[in-house]
C-alpha cells in the first residue's frame, strides 16, 4: 500500500537549488522540480537526476549577453594566435573558462553595465564557491573584481 509504504520511509535530508529540489527519503528520492515530481527507488539515481535537472534549466546568461566571448586578462589581445594561455579568457552562458581553472555560474545579477555572480570554481587545489563582478567600460574593457577586492584584472575582448 502507498501510503504504508511512505509512513515507514525515515527522512535523511533535503536539498535545493535554483528551483529544483531534492528530498531523500531512507531508499527513495523524490525529485520536485516546479509541479513536476517523480519518484526514484534509489538515493543515488535521484542525485543523478538533481544534476540533469539543475543542468537542464536555463543557463545564467543569456545568449547575446555583453559579457560573452574570448578575452585576455591584463594585457591587450592580439588575436592572431600569439596571445599567451596564461591570459586567454572565455566566457560562455553558463562557465568562465582559463588557464588558473574553471567557474560555473551559479546565480547572476545583470544590469546594463554590470553583471554580479555567484560562482563555483574548479582549481588544481579544489573548488571554491565565490562572488564575483564585472563591470562593462567605455573603452571596450571589462574590469574583474572578486567580493573581497582580493583579486582584480581588467579584460581585453578578442577580435572574432
Amino acid at each position: 500500500m502507498p501510503g504504508r509504504t511512505q509512513q515507514a520511509l525515515k527522512f535523511l535530508g533535503s536539498i535545493g537549488f535554483r528551483g529544483v529540489s531534492v528530498t531523500i527519503l531512507a531508499g527513495v528520492a523524490a525529485v520536485t522540480c516546479g509541479a513536476f515530481a517523480m519518484r526514484i527507488i534509489h538515493p543515488l539515481i535521484g542525485c543523478i537526476a538533481l544534476v540533469f535537472a539543475a543542468g537542464a534549466s536555463a543557463a545564467p546568461l543569456s545568449d547575446n549577453f555583453w559579457l560573452l566571448g574570448n578575452f585576455t586578462q591584463n594585457v591587450p589581445c592580439k588575436g592572431d594566435g600569439s596571445d599567451p594561455a596564461e591570459v586567454k579568457v572565455k566566457v560562455t552562458t553558463t562557465e568562465i573558462d582559463s588557464k588558473v581553472g574553471a567557474c560555473t555560474f551559479l546565480d547572476t545579477k545583470e544590469d546594463t553595465k554590470s553583471l554580479k555572480a555567484q560562482v563555483e570554481c574548479q582549481f588544481p587545489a579544489g573548488p571554491l564557491m565565490g562572488e564575483i563582478t564585472f563591470t562593462k567600460k567605455t573603452d571596450n574593457t571589462i574590469d574583474f573584481v572578486d567580493r573581497d577586492k582580493t583579486y582584480t584584472a581588467t579584460l581585453y575582448r578578442c577580435p572574432k
